[in-house]
C-alpha cells in the first residue's frame, strides 16, 4: 500500500507540473483560439483536482506499479502512452461527437498530448523510484 501511495504522490506531482506548463503556457493560446468559447474564465479546481487524482490512480494501478515491479522504464513509457491515448481519446472523441464547436484539430492534438504526458509521467515515476531503490539497496 505504501508503495502505491509513493508512486501516486510522485506521479501526481509530475503530472501537475508538466500539465500546468502545457495548459498555462505552451498550449494555452491554442486552446483559447480553437475552443475559447467553450472554456470557463476560471477553471473548476475541484473538478480538475478530482480528475488528476483519479487519473493518476488509474495510471499507477494499471501502468506505473506493474512497470516499477518489472523494473522497466520502457514498459512504463509504452503502457503509459497507450493509457494516455485511450483516456484522452475517450474525452476528446466524445466531445467531438456531441459538442458544437469542439474541433478535430483540438481532439487530435489533445490525444497526442495525453499520450505524451502519460508516457512521460509513467517513465519518469518509474525512473525516480528505481533510482531511490537502487540508492537504498
Amino acid at each position: 500500500m505504501t508503495f502505491y501511495v509513493l508512486l501516486w504522490a510522485i506521479a501526481f506531482a509530475l503530472l501537475l507540473i508538466i500539465d500546468m506548463v502545457w495548459l498555462m503556457w505552451l498550449g494555452r493560446g491554442f486552446y483559447v483560439e480553437e475552443i475559447g468559447s467553450l472554456l470557463l474564465e476560471q477553471p473548476n479546481l475541484i473538478a480538475a483536482f478530482t480528475f488528476y487524482a483519479l487519473y493518476i490512480a488509474g495510471l499507477v494501478y494499471l501502468v506505473i506499479a506493474p512497470a516499477a515491479e518489472a523494473e522497466s522504464v520502457t514498459k512504463a513509457v509504452v503502457s503509459g502512452a497507450v493509457f494516455g491515448l485511450v483516456a484522452y481519446a475517450t474525452y476528446d472523441l466524445t466531445n467531438l461527437a456531441v459538442m458544437k464547436g469542439f474541433t478535430l484539430k483540438i481532439a487530435l492534438i489533445d490525444m497526442v498530448w495525453g499520450m505524451v504526458l502519460s508516457a512521460a509521467v509513467s517513465g519518469l515515476t518509474v525512473k525516480i523510484v528505481s533510482f531511490f531503490q537502487t540508492s537504498n539497496a
